[in-house]
């Protein structure tokens, strides 16, 4: 199934702490700053799987890092450089205990909730009628609740102001940003042939000025379809073609998982692993626009390493 990265143990100069998330292990240097290194793991119902999907890491580092420079004039962000095709380095800055989820389309959770009868998702209406895969009058917000471990959880607007997660001024900040950067998204994507159907934005402080972190447009936090077809396949009630990771989410729940107590994750055979991997980089040379250039897979993290010191080393 390839080589593929599923846990690093970095030797860095002056690191204070070291975090090992869904999908990044985050390395915390004295002087403030992160060193990012995107793994091969791949997450689905905030569950980890046991395996992981080659070049993962890699595509997802290298859209976000895009994406970051592109939405730079919209919001300051924590990168600096990205050393490694794998890593990013930046700023350590202080996260808001919310994610910012904003939906262009009713689809993957948001569907879920709505066809077992929900007509409120996080606070906002949703009118009757709606089909899967149909767009929304207008792209609405819908936080979620940021979760160290385990589930992520709805959570609404006035709920968040409510228990001080964030005070009322900057949270209608964060809305706006939200609302600025999936229109930069769905401007780009539009212009690759894409509908960014929905996606999440973290955001923190840094100085004391709102900071757009972590990663963005990546299939692991949007949702992307194909504009070709879009709307035949809609009138017809066919299933989209769709480039994120819900595909995976898919196959989970065909075979048995869904992250519920109990369940058993299905292995992965080496050709379904293949590919998944596929359907990352086809993401990727949708949506970058360019040809994915992988790089060699062997001795991954002495690479890893070796980049990421030399970097340090140089700055």
């Amino acid at each position: 199934m390839g080589n593929v990265l599923i846990h690093t143990d970095l030797k860095l100069p002056r690191v204070e702490r070291v975090y090992h998330g869904k999908v990044r292990d985050a390395y915390f240097l004295e002087g403030g700053l992160l060193v990012m290194v995107v793994t091969d793991r791949i997450s689905a119902f905030d569950v980890i799987l046991p395996w992981g999907v080659e070049y993962k890491g890699q595509v997802l580092n290298q859209i976000a890092a895009q994406f970051l420079d592109a939405t730079a004039d919209i919001i300051p962000n924590w990168k600096l450089a990205t050393p490694d095709p794998m890593v990013t380095v930046g700023y350590q800055c202080e996260p808001y205990a919310v994610e910012m989820v904003i939906r262009g389309y009713l689809s993957g959770h948001a569907w879920r909730e709505y066809k077992a009868g929900k007509r409120t998702l996080c606070g906002v209406p949703l009118p009757e009628g709606l089909r899967e895969n149909e767009q929304l009058p207008e792209p609405i917000i819908t936080p979620t609740t940021k979760a160290m471990e385990g589930h992520d959880e709805d959570i609404s607007r006035e709920e968040i102001i409510a228990k001080g997660l964030v005070p009322a001024e900057e949270y209608a900040r964060l809305e706006d940003y939200t609302r600025r950067l999936f229109a930069r998204g769905s401007e780009m994507a539009a212009q690759r042939g894409l509908i960014l159907v929905d996606t999440k934005y973290e955001f923190g402080k840094r100085n004391g000025a709102i900071t757009l972190i972590d990663e963005i447009h990546t299939p692991d936090s949007s949702r992307y379809l194909y504009c070709e077809g879009y709307q035949e396949r809609l009138a017809r009630g066919e299933a989209q073609r769709q480039l994120s990771k819900e595909f995976v989410r898919q196959w989970l729940m065909d075979n048995g998982f869904s992250g519920q107590a109990g369940q058993q994750i299905p292995s992965i055979t080496p050709e379904k692993a293949r590919e998944i991997s596929q359907r990352y980089i086809e993401l990727y040379e949708h949506i970058a626009g360019q040809r994915f250039e992988p790089q060699p897979t062997e001795n991954l993290e002495a690479r890893i390493q070796q980049n990421v010191n030399q970097w340090l080393a140089n700055r």
